[in-house]
């Protein structure tokens, strides 16, 4: 009796100890398409997601710069005088970019990320948008916000990019692993 009780917990580690490789293995995802995650981060919340995505999918980071910095009262969002504030009121705004250039040319998929103000993505974010030629590209945003739902902002990217080919888009107001198991779900 001890022999087989033995050979059943032989049997019982081994399969646990295995099947514990197989997710460590598939814990991270490797395409053979050529990833870029670009973001837009002010306070470092949509940043920490951009990260875990990049990690997950073996995507190269890049941070939407402006050419100049938002400042805690540019950021004011009770204040109608405030440069966030002035910027999502006028439609058109586009505020100049810093930053290293892109060669888009080196990715099949860009994964955009931002944080939701006035229920849009920020401005600098439709500055690269329109600086970029994204032919031949699939794009798959991703948000974060205090309370504000992915889908308007969205909704105004398509139709204010409708050449763009759209990948499937997320708020990703959770944990980094919620934000690594979307984005490893999406790219496959």
């Amino acid at each position: 009796m001890k022999q087989i009780i033995f050979i059943f917990m032989s049997l019982l580690c081994f399969s646990c100890s295995s099947k514990a490789q197989n997710q460590t293995a598939d814990a991270n995802v490797r395409s053979d398409k050529k990833i870029l995650v670009a973001y837009f981060s002010c306070t470092g919340t949509t940043e920490k997601v951009a990260d875990v995505i990049a990690k997950t999918v073996g995507g190269k980071l890049y941070k939407i710069t402006p050419a100049t910095a938002y400042t805690s009262a540019d950021l004011d969002w009770n204040n109608k005088s405030s440069r966030s504030s002035i910027e999502m009121t006028t439609e058109n705004s586009r505020p100049e970019l810093g930053g290293d250039v892109l060669d888009l040319k080196d990715y099949d998929v860009v994964f955009l990320g931002y944080p939701i103000w006035w229920n849009l993505c920020p401005r600098p974010v439709n500055t690269f948008l329109e600086k970029y030629d994204f032919s031949g590209k699939t794009v798959i945003s991703f948000a974060t916000s205090g309370g504000s739902s992915i889908a308007n902002s969205v909704k105004q990217l398509k139709k204010l990019y409708p050449k763009i080919v759209w990948g499937e888009s997320q708020l990703l107001n959770g944990s980094g692993k919620e934000a690594g198991e979307w984005a490893r779900q999406v790219i496959r």
